[in-house]
């Protein structure tokens, strides 16, 4: 057999085009296991994807008594399985408890004895793990020290938590259950999850500032998935052109960054395509990166020799594409980062691949015998055999002839045929007088079936056919299946750099998709600084501006020392709450590298963004709103630096009026007596104006008060939406209800009341009668009292103190 190295020089010639239909399905179908460790205020963790057959590790990191690092790498990896020691710190008993009370994410909680996290038996399972880019002959000595290569040694906790992660992955064959026992679970690469330089962010504000938004899918035929992106911040910028870019795109959202470094390259590469002469390259680039599928599946079923043709069609797409996108690349400018990685990174392995896929595989065969075929030349055995079964047609026939000569006469014709995994036969037709199957006897040959009226038989010449011959369909199946193992071991060998065109590429798509909407949507590229300041010029909210014909544009300042808590005041509907949220999104989109919808923006260092803006749904967890409103503003006060942002709307309207005030001037208090470097950036929206009135809160430079201007034209009320300096003295609220088309009784009663309240007046009840009506009342009873002849003899004195003036006295006494 020719070596499948010796065919790596031809030429790139497309294949055929294919999809994986199976790609999505097995995608719905992946287990992400995790596996955690928590002791003495470390955490050590991994997790499996078995969707890539990948194993994601986390150094040894401190976390507090809560949990909170592992409560957000949880919420980052969705795990279906969590595995943890059955003998537990405190900590981590009230973290599963707290987790198993939540109604929205139930995963499964597997705890092993203590014995099964061993530092040595966890070293000793990795060495035992089933890992099919490491030459079986390798040495433990020589494993062991790729796979310090690989991860980091020095994390005794996530090195015992990577041991009972692989007994489980064992125990229950993930990936793997219908295969062989022998066959172990693949980990075909590791990866280092970290949190690090990541802004914390938590699940509400990702709610509340409409990051993502779930839909129920309106097609019956994706009733299935149930779910499909909304009007939401993710769902506008995701332009990207393939699963794995959208996949990365959502971790940059789940996972925003403080780290210029990482800001600043991709920051270079969305400025390069968002300016009109790269169009081309960006069209050019897209329209290739359509064609990378994910290579993980692929590769995973190439180690499990599960391989279809439509496989290999889309290996050897995505390789060529891959070719095609860093001959694009090598063209623009070396001095962009990512441009340089692709160039240097997406090397000749897969020219390599490519060409040896080209070379070896026959695409149209292939397809037609639903089967893994090669193309001429590549072993010289096969296609001798191949010739063979070519030639059989005619060679049969003469063979056919020369048998009707030894035949009985009556036997009118006769046919040697060839069948898979039994050989040549004799087909004569079936006589009338053979009826029985004793009549199908015929001297010197062996009767083998009966089929659609034709007798089969074995004769001598069909024997020698047979040892001459062989089985050749088998036979050239089982070479044909040989070669296939062969090239999908040497494209595993080559693995390395496959997944480095899918991680690169991915980046590549995502900062594409982000480049074609700040071009669309008129974005510009914020300056990040590793300062404090916050300043937007001209800022808009990124959705709202979608649904709106017109949208006012406002400003954000947010210095060191001056004006770092910003209570905004100003009438219901007159853009508060907006303005809270546009400058939350503009922050948002800076920390994962986007544009972002303003004339101008710098933005400081920002470690998270915490929100009390809207209550969640309370049933299910128990909480009352008010109670869950006051966590949000717990996790803001306890949880917020000097450099995060808090964004505050109305909190203190869930309770009496008078206790809801004082905890927000309280609140509010806490942070202006801090030392400046402390304080975080802060926008508050009320309508307590009693706050300033009343002078509950220290002075300080650090508060700045602001309004959304409005404008009274007769009676109506006009917002003008534009934020400026001052404070509103009116809530307008008469005005809102007559806008929301409250009845106009109502209104004015509304107004009344608070007149005379704010006045210190007594308020009087409407549904009582005014005196004038009840001495009128008191008069008309007496007079006909005094009418009465009392000398009238058919008087009936008792009728009418029954009838008339009791029910009137009634009525006066419940007026009165």
């Amino acid at each position: 057999m020719a070596s499948l190295e010796s065919l790596g020089g031809g030429g790139l010639v497309f294949g055929p085009p294919g999809m994986n239909e199976d790609e999505e399905e097995e995608e719905d179908q992946s287990v992400v296991l995790l596996s955690v460790l928590a002791q003495q205020g470390q955490v050590g963790l991994c997790f499996y994807d078995s969707k890539d057959s990948s194993l994601h590790y986390m150094m040894d990191t401190p976390d507090n008594y809560e949990l909170h690092l592992l409560a957000r790498v949880i919420l980052e990896v969705s795990p279906h399985v969590i595995i943890t020691s059955a003998k537990q710190e405190l900590c981590m008993t009230r973290f599963l408890q707290q987790l198993g009370s939540n109604p929205d994410y139930n995963p499964e909680v597997v705890t092993y004895p203590y014995v099964d996290f061993g530092l040595e038996l966890g070293k000793q399972r990795l060495l035992s793990a089933h890992l099919p880019f490491l030459p079986a002959s390798l040495s433990e000595r020589e494993k062991m020290s790729y796979l310090s290569s690989c991860m980091s040694f020095d994390s005794p906790l996530m090195l015992r938590a990577v041991g009972a992660l692989l007994k489980c992955l064992d125990r229950r064959r993930v990936g793997v259950e219908l295969e062989d026992s022998s066959v172990g679970v693949p980990i075909l690469q590791f990866h280092a999850y970290t949190l690090k330089s990541v802004v914390c962010i938590d699940r509400d504000t990702y709610s509340v500032l409409q990051i993502f938004k779930s839909e129920l899918h309106p097609s019956v035929y994706k009733l299935h998935s149930g779910e499909k992106e909304g009007l939401s911040l993710y769902g506008i910028l995701n332009r990207c052109r393939c699963k794995f870019g959208s996949k990365l795109l959502r971790q940059w959202f789940m996972r925003p960054t403080q780290d210029l470094a990482v800001l600043h390259r991709r920051q270079e590469v969305i400025r390069f395509f968002t300016s009109p002469r790269n169009s081309d390259a960006l069209s050019t680039l897209q329209a290739s990166l359509r064609n990378i599928t994910n290579i993980p599946t692929l590769l995973r079923r190439m180690s499990l020799s599960h391989t279809k043709v439509t496989d290999w069609q889309s290996l050897y797409k995505t390789v060529y594409n891959a070719v095609c996108i860093r001959d694009t690349v090598r063209h623009l400018p070396q001095s962009i980062q990512l441009f340089r990685d692709i160039s240097e990174g997406f090397s000749d392995d897969l020219h390599h691949v490519a060409s040896l896929i080209s070379r070896v595989v026959d695409f149209e065969t292939s397809i037609a015998e639903k089967r893994f075929s090669i193309k001429p030349n590549v072993d010289p055995a096969i296609d001798e055999k191949k010739r063979k079964m070519m030639g059989l047609s005619d060679f049969l026939t003469d063979v056919a002839r020369r048998e009707l000569e030894h035949l009985d006469a009556r036997i009118p014709s006769c046919c040697v045929i060839y069948i898979p995994l039994i050989g040549f036969l004799l087909s004569v037709p079936r006589l009338p007088s053979m009826v029985e199957k004793e009549d199908f006897y015929i001297e010197g040959l062996d009767f083998m079936f009966l089929s659609e009226d034709r007798l089969h038989y074995r004769s001598q010449r069909t024997k020698e056919l047979d040892d001459l011959l062989g089985d050749l369909h088998c036979d050239i199946r089982d070479m044909e299946t040989a070669v296939m193992t062969q090239l999908q071991n040497t494209i595993l060998e080559k693995s390395i750099s496959l997944y480095k065109v899918l991680d690169l590429t991915a980046e590549l798509d995502c900062l594409m998709a982000m480049s074609r909407a700040s071009q669309e949507y008129s974005y510009t590229s914020p300056k990040m600084a590793s300062h404090r300041t916050i300043t937007v010029t001209q800022g808009r909210h990124p959705l709202l501006e979608l649904c709106s014909p017109m949208f006012v544009a406002n400003a954000f300042q947010s210095s060191e020392l001056q004006g770092r808590v910003k209570m905004i005041t100003g009438p219901n509907s007159s853009g508060k709450s907006i303005y809270l949220k546009q400058v939350g999104l503009i922050v948002f989109m800076a920390l994962i590298g986007s544009d972002v919808p303003a004339k101008e923006a710098e933005i400081g260092l920002v470690d998270g963004i915490f929100t009390r803006m809207q209550s969640r749904e309370s049933v299910s967890v128990g909480l009352s709103t008010f109670m869950i409103d006051l966590n949000q503003m717990a996790q803001a006060l306890n949880s917020s630096t000097g450099n995060s942002l808090v964004l505050i709307d109305e909190f203190g309207k869930g309770t009496n009026s008078v206790d809801g005030l004082s905890l927000l001037a309280a609140s509010v208090s806490h942070w202006l007596r801090k030392a400046p470097g402390d304080v975080p950036h802060v926008l508050l929206a009320t309508n307590f104006h009693s706050l300033l009135q009343l002078g509950l809160l220290p002075s300080s430079g650090l508060l700045s008060l602001l309004t959304l201007e409005t404008a009274v034209d007769g009676d109506e009320l006009v917002f003008l939406y534009q934020l400026k300096e001052g404070i509103c003295q009116s809530s307008y609220a008469a005005n809102i209800a007559t806008l929301a088309g409250l009845p106009t009784s109502i209104v004015q009663r509304g107004v009344e009341v608070s007149d005379l309240y704010r006045t210190g007046r007594p308020i009087k009840r409407i549904d009582k009668a005014s005196s004038d009506e009840q001495a009128n009342r008191c008069r008309s009873v007496v007079e006909r009292f005094l009418n009465l002849d009392l000398e009238d003899k058919d008087l009936d004195l008792q009728h009418f103190m029954k009838e008339e003036l009791l029910p009137s006295a009634g009525e006066l006494l419940n007026l009165s």
